[in-house]
């Protein structure tokens, strides 16, 4: 359970479009890991002659020292002091420092990762493959799928709705409200109530899928036996994939927005046209979708 919902917050806490802008608003006695291959460090203050310089190496751990700001530098104005020992230290210019670094925070270096462009046009392209190549394999087998022959509870739905939503919602931030993410990224919490109205509901909907997941597997076990439960769960997995990758690349284009809206009149259209329980068995009293035999007792429901 714990790497489900680890892999829920890297997903929702990540982008695929958009790599983040480092710029905090405090910098001294930050701690940073190293991500690059190496980074060069001048020795001096940078209105000193000459340079002396030192390396730091990928894995480091660094922390700002000190800041200094030169108006006459046409490269970069500010420079930063980090220091991974008291015999390794020295400057560099911040534009040079932020592409090479990532916070000492597990939060902020899942998103460093998972907003590599190239990793995720490729994990995108394997989910979509993967997930319409899932789903045709259990529509053959006519096996329990959310959306089209699904169980009778509005969890699975649910769930797929919040992580569609939640997908349009963190590209809504990230195209109209970046620099608040970006202090989100360098002191990232998953307490909705310490950020702004909008951080704050996201995260409130991060909460909200895990939470409706955790309920989803549960009710699925309820309703159905180990093997079909396993496999509608993994077509639901790939469900939301698919609508985490969708949603979040079409709301760049502005199309998410109306696709939203029909996914959720078609979600509930769905399940309150075909997977709704009308009725109960009058022997057993199990949840019927439809009148007939019942799935629990075998009894003619008329």
């Amino acid at each position: 359970m714990r790497s489900v919902v680890c892999l829920l917050l890297v997903f929702l806490l990540s982008s695929c479009y958009n790599q983040v802008r480092h710029t905090p608003d405090e910098w001294e006695g930050y701690n940073f890991i190293v991500t690059a291959d190496s980074i060069r460090l001048v020795c001096q203050q940078p209105d000193e002659l000459p340079f002396d310089s030192v390396v730091v190496y990928n894995d480091d751990n660094i922390v700002v020292a000190d800041i200094m700001t030169l108006p006459m530098d046409t490269v970069d104005s500010v420079w930063v002091k980090v220091a991974r020992d008291q015999s390794t230290q020295g400057w560099i210019h911040e534009s040079e420092l932020l592409p090479g670094v990532s916070p000492d925070d597990p939060i902020s270096r899942f998103i460093d990762i998972f907003s590599d462009v190239h990793l995720l046009i490729f994990l995108a392209f394997v989910v979509v493959v993967f997930g319409i190549y899932g789903l045709r394999k259990l529509s053959r087998r006519n096996a329990y799928i959310v959306h089209f022959r699904d169980i009778s509870s509005f969890y699975p739905s649910l769930l797929a709705i919040l992580v569609a939503t939640s997908a349009v919602f963190y590209a809504t931030i990230q195209m109209f409200a970046e620099e608040s993410w970006n202090h989100f990224y360098y002191h990232p919490t998953l307490n909705p109530f310490s950020l702004p109205l909008h951080l704050g509901l996201f995260i409130i909907s991060v909460w909200a899928i895990i939470i409706i997941a955790i309920a989803t597997v549960e009710d699925t076990f309820k309703r159905l036996n180990a093997a079909e439960a396993v496999l509608y769960l993994c077509g639901l997995g790939a469900v939301c994939a698919v609508n985490y990758v969708f949603y979040t690349i079409a709301t760049l284009y502005y199309i998410g927005y109306p696709c939203l809206l029909l996914y959720v009149l078609f979600a509930f259209r769905q399940y309150f046209k075909h997977s709704h329980p009308r009725y109960r068995c009058g022997s057993c009293g199990s949840e019927l979708t439809h009148k007939g035999a019942c799935p629990s007792c075998g009894a003619i429901n008329e």
